[in-house]
């Protein structure tokens, strides 16, 4: 069984998760290669890391500067910041109240296919969401996780975003719990004009405990992959 060293680092500037992202996502890289010259003997590490992010918009290497809806100066006045980035996908917005969850994990201790690995994410919020029952699930050719999938008013509650190389993965998932919905009104969230965004609060008309949400999540990626985790 794989093993995954899973880390909260709380509420966290952006730009310094995405620093330490980029390490440990580099050094995992670096190792295989080393590994695949025989000029190593070590196996590489998994990583799962878990966090909010104070406002902010990114914009994926595949998206559009439209979709963001602010100038410099409405960034300011929302008190939120932007990021172009090197994950695939357009725009999306990260706050408090908000789950991150960044998954740097070398998939050939799992599976080499993305497209499942994708999947398995999206999987392990859908469950997460039944135990508080609702019903997620997905919409055809379009990545996350949605509600009313097939009904009059779609709404997407999770959205995704990887980068990956020589197996690797980083980035990851953007999970609605808590978060105030008004700030994506600034953006075209995933460049997707004609859906609406909704979050666990918003669907059950409560306040959710960020940490038990976090926990089950967390428990649910560990059965759809297969892993073992430690904390530090």
């Amino acid at each position: 069984m794989a093993k995954v060293i899973f880390e909260d680092l709380g509420i966290i500037d952006y730009k310094e998760a995405w620093d330490y992202q980029e390490k440990l996502f580099r050094n995992t890289v670096d190792l295989k290669i080393k590994i695949r010259k025989e000029e190593s003997s070590e196996e590489t590490k998994n990583y799962l890391l878990f966090c909010q992010h104070p406002h902010v918009y990114t914009l994926g290497k595949s998206g559009s500067k439209e979709n963001l809806l602010l100038n410099t100066e409405g960034l300011a006045d929302n008190d939120a910041s932007f990021y172009e980035i090197n994950r695939g996908g357009d725009i999306t917005y990260h706050g408090p109240g908000q789950l991150v969850g960044y998954p740097i994990f070398d998939l050939e201790h799992f599976f080499t296919d993305i497209h499942k690995y994708m999947r398995f994410l999206e999987e392990a919020v859908i469950l997460t969401l039944k135990d508080y029952g609702i019903e997620g699930g997905r919409v055809e050719g379009l990545t996350g996780v949605w509600l009313d999938c097939e009904g009059s008013n779609p709404r997407k509650i999770c959205a995704l975003g990887v980068k990956s190389s020589r197996w690797v993965t980083m980035h990851g998932i953007g999970f609605n719990v808590n978060s105030d919905l008004t700030y994506f009104s600034h953006i075209i969230p995933c460049g997707i004009q004609d859906k609406t965004v909704t979050s666990m609060q918003q669907e059950l008309g409560r306040k959710l405990d960020m940490n038990e949400v976090a926990t089950n999540l967390k428990q649910k990626l560990a059965a759809q992959f297969g892993f073992d985790y430690s904390e530090i």
